[in-house]
């Protein structure tokens, strides 16, 4: 097996592993029960899907066209920055909007918080 197959077989083998986790993100999106749980699935394993998915891309036209393709670099960027700050960001609104948690939820650490915040701002 040579450089070439090698490389070939490791970017293959990242492409499938970000394809398994984007269909391990869509069940929990469908299936967990409230919108802070959907939230974790669609920012946390999508965000790393596409990461591992354009990380293989990007291998492979590094080893086989022997060039860095600054696109993929920007996107890997781009998608590690934004993805996880904007679903902390909705999942915020949704807190202070009063979304319902579901009723598995056990511990609510953010209340507390929120509740002293309010009153020393109301002062």
């Amino acid at each position: 097996m040579n450089v070439s197959a090698t490389v070939e077989f490791i970017t293959a083998l990242l492409i499938l592993i970000g394809s398994i986790m984007s269909v391990i993100s869509a069940i929990g999106i469908i299936r967990f029960p409230d919108v802070y749980t959907r939230s974790h699935a669609a920012t946390k394993s999508s965000t790393l899907a596409v990461l591992l998915t354009l990380l293989g891309a990007f291998l492979y036209f590094w080893a086989s066209e022997s060039r860095i393709s600054v696109r993929l670099l920007l996107g890997i960027l781009f998608v590690f920055t934004t993805a996880p700050v904007a679903g902390h960001l909705i999942i915020r609104a949704a807190y202070r909007a009063h979304v319902k948690k579901s009723d598995i939820t056990i511990e609510d650490e953010l209340e507390g918080v929120l509740q002293e915040k309010e009153k020393t701002s109301s002062k």
